[in-house]
C-alpha cells in the first residue's frame, strides 16, 4: 500500500523548512500519496532521477505543473522545451543546444568575467548591501539579456515573469494569485521582447530567429523559444547565486577554502545548487500504469518529483546536509537531467563560476548582518532579502 502523508508542499510553513517533510517522504517509501492534492510524489534520489530519465513513461507534454494539459487548457503557452516530448522536443532542443554551444558560451566568458569583477568591486566599495537585489539579481540581469540581445529598458520585468511561470506549476493558491495579479503588462512586455525586431542582430535571440529563416522552426516557434530561454536563463541563476552567497556567509571556513583555491568556484556553485536546490519540484504525468518500488501508479497520474529532497538524500550523498565545495557532486538534479535538463544550466554555471571566482579573489569576509527573508514560490526556493557586509581581501 502506498503511504499517504498529510503534507502540503505549497504552503508557507513548508517553504520555511521543507527538510523534515523531505525526510518523512524519503523514509516512508519510494513513492507516497499526498491526498491534499490527490497526487503521488517521489523524494528519493534514485526514483527522482529515474523519472527524469524516462520521458516515455513520465511525460512532460501534459505539463510540468499540477494541472494536466490533456484535461484543461493551460494558463500560459506550454514551453517547447520543458513541456514537449520527442519528436517535437528533439527538434527544438537540438536547435537550442546549437545556439548555446560550448563555443558560443566560451565567447561570452571575457565579457561576463569583466562584469563580475566590476560588480564585486562596486559592492566592496559599498560594504553593506542586499545580496539578492544587488548581486544575485543584478548580475544575471546585466549579462544574460545582453547575451540574448535584449534592450536595456525594463529588464527587471524578467523577475516577475519568472515568478509567474514557476508559481503556475503549483496549485491556484495565494502565491499564484499574487504573482499573476499584475500579469498583463509583464506578459505583454515579454511577448514583445521575443519578437525579432525587438532584439539586436547578434545574440541568442537573433540566432533562434535565424533558424526560422532556415526552416528549422516556424517564426511563431522562434518567439516561443525566445520566451522559454528568458524563463530558463534568469531564475535558476538568480536563486543559485543567492544560495551560494548564503552558504559562503554562513560557513566562513568554507569561504576560506575557496579563497585559498579560487579554482573551486565552479564546484562551490554546483554544491550550493545541490544543497539549496533553487528549483525544488517538477511534475510528470504517467503515460501508462507504472511501477515505483513495488507500487503501481495508474496511467494519467500526476507525480511530483522533489528535486530538493533527492539532492539531500543520504542514500546518495554522504553528509548530505553539509556544504562541501570539494564534494564530487556530479549527478545532482538541481538542473534536472535527461532530455529535459535545464537549457540555461550552461549559462548559470558560467555566471556562478565567475561571480564566486571574483568573490574568492577580492573578498576577505562575507557576513550576514540582518534577518534574511524567504521568497515564496510554488516551485522555486530562494530569498527575497539577504543583508550582508563584505570586506576586501
Amino acid at each position: 500500500m502506498i503511504p499517504a502523508l498529510d503534507i502540503d508542499p505549497f504552503c508557507t510553513a513548508f517553504f520555511d523548512d521543507p527538510y523534515p517533510a523531505h525526510a518523512a517522504m524519503r523514509d516512508a517509501g519510494p513513492v507516497v500519496y499526498l491526498p491534499r492534492y490527490d497526487i503521488h510524489a517521489v523524494a528519493r534520489y534514485d526514483d527522482v532521477r529515474g523519472m527524469l530519465m524516462d520521458w516515455g513513461s513520465y511525460t512532460s507534454a501534459r505539463g510540468v505543473g499540477i494541472f494536466d494539459f490533456a484535461k484543461e487548457k493551460p494558463w500560459r503557452l506550454p514551453s517547447l522545451l520543458l513541456e514537449a516530448d520527442p519528436p517535437l522536443h528533439d527538434r527544438t532542443r537540438k536547435l537550442m543546444d546549437k545556439v548555446l554551444s560550448p563555443a558560443a558560451v566560451r565567447a561570452l566568458r571575457e565579457a561576463f568575467a569583466i562584469a563580475a569583477d566590476t560588480l564585486i568591486d562596486d559592492l566592496l566599495a559599498r560594504g553593506s548591501f542586499d545580496a539578492v537585489r544587488d548581486l544575485a539579481e543584478a548580475y544575471p540581469l546585466t549579462v544574460f539579456p545582453d547575451a540574448v540581445g535584449m534592450p536595456v529598458e525594463n529588464r527587471r520585468f524578467l523577475l516577475p515573469y519568472g515568478n509567474m511561470v514557476f508559481n503556475s506549476f503549483g496549485p491556484r493558491n495565494s502565491f499564484f494569485e499574487t504573482a499573476v495579479a499584475d500579469a498583463e503588462p509583464v506578459l505583454a512586455w515579454v511577448q514583445a521582447q521575443s519578437k525579432r525586431d525587438a532584439l539586436s542582430v547578434t545574440g541568442f535571440g537573433a540566432a533562434i530567429h535565424a533558424a526560422a529563416d532556415d526552416g528549422d522552426i516556424s517564426a511563431a516557434e522562434a518567439e516561443v523559444l525566445v520566451r522559454s530561454l528568458l524563463t530558463a536563463g534568469v531564475d535558476t541563476t538568480v536563486n543559485g547565486l543567492c544560495a551560494a552567497v548564503y552558504c559562503l556567509a554562513r560557513f566562513p571556513a568554507v569561504f576560506a577554502q575557496l579563497r585559498a583555491d579560487p579554482s573551486l568556484a565552479r564546484l562551490a556553485f554546483e554544491e550550493a545548487v545541490r544543497l539549496e536546490s533553487p528549483v525544488q519540484t517538477f511534475f510528470r504525468t504517467s503515460t501508462r500504469d507504472v511501477t515505483i518500488g513495488e507500487e503501481t501508479i495508474p496511467e494519467g497520474s500526476k507525480i511530483l518529483m522533489f528535486l530538493g529532497a533527492a539532492n539531500r538524500d543520504p542514500r546518495r550523498w554522504e553528509r548530505a546536509d553539509e556544504y562541501d565545495i570539494t564534494r564530487r557532486n556530479a549527478g545532482h538534479v538541481g538542473f534536472g537531467t535527461g532530455i529535459h535538463g535545464c537549457v540555461g544550466a550552461v549559462l548559470a554555471r558560467l555566471e556562478g563560476e565567475l561571480v564566486l571566482g571574483a568573490l574568492a579573489r577580492k573578498v576577505g569576509s562575507i557576513e550576514i548582518v540582518g534577518e534574511p527573508k524567504r521568497r515564496y514560490n510554488n516551485t522555486l526556493r530562494g530569498m527575497a532579502f539577504l543583508p550582508v557586509r563584505m570586506t576586501a581581501a
